[in-house]
């Protein structure tokens, strides 16, 4: 069974599947956006020193720390869209166009979190610690509302097909 959530400012409702298990804890989808983004990070920050054991004996540290960094996003890309998807967002359908908009919704944060801190930084001579906190934490708060709107939108004139599910 699933409800349709309306939308705010004229947006098409979102297909949504019932509340489910996180949501029902916590109540708040900002909430629970922000669960699941601390889980991610605290992963890929042990994935990247995992790969960094693996790949420490095999190739060179220049390479096996890049190449570290490449693998645990990569992985935790994956696992954060599933997770945003069917414990955050809870939506169906249309599968590889929710990855896509997902992938291009955070290559749009990094971006901005480096133009945000360079700008903190540079122009206004905030110390760089500092500023990498509030950037970060501004980002993470625009990227909600990026994944909300843009990578699980559901617009009304595209329902889900059976194939896409």
């Amino acid at each position: 069974m699933t409800e349709t959530r309306p939308s705010k400012h004229g947006a098409a409702p979102a297909e949504t599947a019932p509340a489910g298990p996180l949501l029902r804890l916590v109540r708040r989808q900002e909430v629970a956006f922000a669960l699941v983004g601390g889980f991610n990070t605290l992963m890929g920050m042990v994935l990247t020193i995992v790969w960094l054991t693996v790949l420490g004996g095999v190739v060179s540290k220049d390479v096996a720390a890049a190449l570290s960094v490449a693998l645990a996003y990569a992985v935790s890309m994956v696992v954060a869209f599933v997770l945003h998807r069917t414990l955050v967002f809870r939506v169906r359908g249309h599968l590889l166009r929710d990855f896509v908009a997902f992938v291009g919704v955070n290559a749009v944060g990094m971006v901005l979190n480096m133009v945000l801190l360079q700008l903190a930084v540079s122009l206004l001579r905030v110390p760089a610690k500092p500023a990498a906190v509030v950037v970060m934490g501004l980002v993470a708060v625009a990227s909600y509302f990026g994944h909300r709107h843009i990578s699980f939108r559901r617009p009304a004139d595209s329902p889900p097909t059976p194939a896409d599910r």
